[in-house]
């Protein structure tokens, strides 16, 4: 492999050092952690195992983290009740929803009774409109976490064409309108298509990063990348127990830069998260 890895372990400590300075802080001025909460609805192992990561790294920086767990046959009244419940806790400065809920409940409906001052995933409408406006609000996690990658690594990404292969609610629709915002990091032409769309190489090969969200194995192979690009893959999908990016791993020959199969976006959307409830609990206190 000729690329440089995109470490996202080692750029997520840092910023996690940086969460768990300022958690100290807010401990010794308030006299309470901040605290972050997770509701998670079924049993699905991956977004139980998503959900424990997100709990240890609140007791590694020291942040008090609060669990609300339901079954599979939770009904959307019960989803309901539980957002409530974190909404009104005093100890839960913001929390998330684990997405996928199980067929049948509607997340539409469960993001939009998620109170936007806590919400940590930065997936309720008032903040994505925020985000929108370039005003102050938490921004999701995951493109927050790609930026901050991007930009650890120096890749050059102002006045730069990015294309996004994924238009989702949680990374590519989010991403674009990041990306675009003229401000540090971003600055960007942005391009998204889709596995809807009938050539993807032909838009990739004119970029400068591409960045894959489409959880579709394999999406990305080395003749859709020009020779030097960066390449992100943030799309993943289970084969059995083994988890499979977006992006084939030979693309690391061709590109400049590109993340691991394992340790690349997901501890970054992990330490974004956790920066987000902290951020929200700098703002409650004010």
């Amino acid at each position: 492999m000729t690329a440089i890895l995109l470490d996202g372990v080692a750029t997520a400590e840092t910023v996690l050092a940086g969460v768990a300075e300022r958690a100290a802080a807010f401990a010794v001025a308030s006299g309470r952690r901040p605290g972050l909460g997770t509701l998670l609805v079924g049993d699905d192992s991956a977004s139980a195992s998503y959900v424990a990561k997100k709990h240890a790294a609140c007791e590694r920086c020291a942040m008090a983290s609060v669990s609300v767990q339901l079954p599979a046959t939770a009904t959307q009244a019960e989803v309901l009740a539980a957002i409530a419940t974190l909404n009104a806790s005093p100890d839960v400065d913001a929390f998330i929803m684990q997405l996928p809920l199980p067929k049948g409940l509607d997340e539409g409906a469960a993001l939009l009774a998620i109170d936007p001052d806590k919400d940590a995933d930065g997936l309720h409408p008032v903040n994505l409109g925020r985000l929108v406006m370039a005003a102050p609000g938490a921004v999701p996690c995951t493109p927050a976490g790609i930026v901050q990658l991007l930009a650890a690594y120096n890749v050059p990404v102002a006045g730069r064409h990015v294309v996004i292969i994924g238009r989702g609610l949680t990374i590519g629709r989010p991403l674009c309108l990041l990306l675009t915002l003229k401000r540090p990091l971003a600055n960007a032409a942005v391009t998204v298509v889709h596995t809807g769309v009938k050539d993807i190489g032909f838009y990739t090969r004119q970029a400068d990063i591409v960045i894959a969200a489409a959880g579709s194995p394999g999406t990305v192979t080395p003749d859709m990348i020009r020779p030097g690009a960066a390449v992100v893959s943030a799309g993943i999908t289970w084969e059995g127990r083994r988890l499979v990016p977006d992006v084939a791993e030979e693309v690391g020959e061709v590109a400049g830069w590109i993340t691991p199969r394992l340790g690349g976006v997901g501890p970054m959307t992990v330490a974004l998260l956790l920066r987000n409830t902290m951020d929200a609990a700098e703002r409650r206190s004010l």
